[in-house]
């Protein structure tokens, strides 16, 4: 009797030796302990704090994602970033050994309380739709949402096209004073530059640089509250406004120059000239467009332009005063070659009553009628105004050039600075 007994005892504990445990943890559980489902919604509105002379450190992250637009005119920027918030809130824990060693869970953000942060540059945006969080087993809670907000920035553009921007991303909450809130980051900026340099999606107009991180307290109304400040760095990519812009100029102004020194008559010179001027003010359309309209300094390529044309101005003033001297040359050219011309010797007709009264003058002409001086002199003339003319040239033209080389060189120094 007994040996059945042992024997039945035997086989049903081999029986269930391998079997699996009758209780399977699940997440449920886990809500269930924390009591969420019956959180009054005044829970999550509380700081969680245990202490009250220690404030709830917040630690921010930041991942810079896309640059998507740069606005001169409306002096705005867009970025497309992930922000990651990480605090510690002691009345949500829980021992992973008593649950099957669950030790995070994710949870909607309204179901405890979470950091009320916004941007003090934001002008636009989109809220971001990611609306959870992770809660670890000793009370830590992980945020990572994505952000598309549009900055207001001061653009210096002085510079342009090859500018350096830089735009403040700063992060505060006005709700809560230093005493019960601060934020603190979590990583170096050379840490924040490289993670973001790797997950960088565009390679448009702007190049991602640099990234400064300030921490500091903004004091309002004599309290004091936590600001974290990304200072991004941008650099505009100017190949486009060289090839679209600044070539161009150049080459309509080494034009212009072709044809002031060329050997074409001064008529035809100014019609070349007068039809460059017209190309380069298309081009000073263009650029119209993409600067802002206001500015503490005009840019460097708009004085660049401004000079271009001033310059191409006075091609065409020493072009009309080179015409107006030839033609006045001209005009007096003809005038002493008609002297040139008339017979010195040739006595003038007097009527026969006066014969005798000035016929000792006429038998004797002055001295100035007697030789030859005076055709020497009108021919020295002559000689002298044809040597003029091609030295006032060459002086207008050469100052010309002068002045523009001097004027480029001082533009590029300005741009290498």
């Amino acid at each position: 009797m007994m040996q059945g007994v042992f024997v039945a005892i035997l086989t049903f504990s081999l029986g269930t030796a391998g079997a699996a445990p009758k209780y399977l943890c699940t997440y449920y559980d886990v809500v269930d302990y924390l009591n969420i489902s019956s959180h009054d919604k005044l829970h999550t509105y509380i700081l969680p704090k245990i202490n009250l002379k220690e404030p709830v450190e917040v630690k921010v992250d930041f991942f810079l994602v896309s640059i998507l637009s740069v606005v001169e005119k409306l002096q705005t920027v867009s970025f497309y970033f992930v922000l990651n918030l990480e605090w510690q809130n002691p009345f949500a824990t829980w021992d992973p050994r008593d649950f099957c060693n669950i030790s995070e869970i994710v949870l909607p953000m309204d179901t405890y309380w979470s950091p009320p942060i916004f941007i003090l540059e934001r002008v636009n945006g989109q809220n971001p739709e990611l609306n959870y969080m992770v809660l670890m087993h000793n009370g830590t809670f992980n945020s990572t949402r994505p952000y598309q907000v549009t900055l207001t920035c001061s653009l210096v553009i002085f510079k342009f096209p090859f500018d350096t921007q830089m735009c403040n991303l700063s992060i505060a909450s006005f709700l809560y004073p230093v005493t019960d809130f601060v934020m603190k980051t979590r990583r170096t900026p050379a840490e924040v530059v490289r993670d973001s340099k790797s997950l960088i999606l565009t390679d448009g107009e702007w190049k991602f640089t640099n990234v400064s991180i300030i921490e500091f307290t903004e004091m309002l109304d004599d309290k004091g509250f936590s600001v974290v400040t990304y200072v991004i760095s941008m650099d505009r990519r100017p190949t486009l406004y060289i090839l679209n812009l600044i070539l161009p100029t150049c080459a309509l102004y080494l034009l212009d120059m072709a044809v002031l020194f060329g050997p074409s008559s001064l008529e035809e010179k100014i019609n070349f000239q007068i039809a460059i001027i017209l190309g380069s003010s298309m081009l000073a359309v263009i650029l119209n467009n993409s600067l802002p309209t206001s500015s503490n300094k005009p840019p460097i390529i708009v004085v660049f332009f401004l000079g271009t044309f001033l310059l191409m101005i006075m091609a065409v003033l020493d072009t009309f005063f080179l015409l107006y001297q030839q033609r006045k040359s001209g005009r007096l050219d003809k005038v002493l070659r008609s002297f040139q011309q008339a017979d010195p010797h040739e006595l003038p007709k007097a009527p026969p009553d006066d014969l005798a009264k000035r016929g000792p003058q006429l038998l004797h002409p002055p001295k100035k009628a007697q030789g030859q001086g005076q055709p020497t002199r009108r021919l020295w003339q002559l000689q002298e105004l044809d040597q003029f003319l091609p030295v006032l040239e060459k002086v207008l033209l050469f100052s010309h050039l002068f002045l523009s080389l001097f004027f480029f060189t001082v533009i590029f120094v300005k741009w290498s600075s």
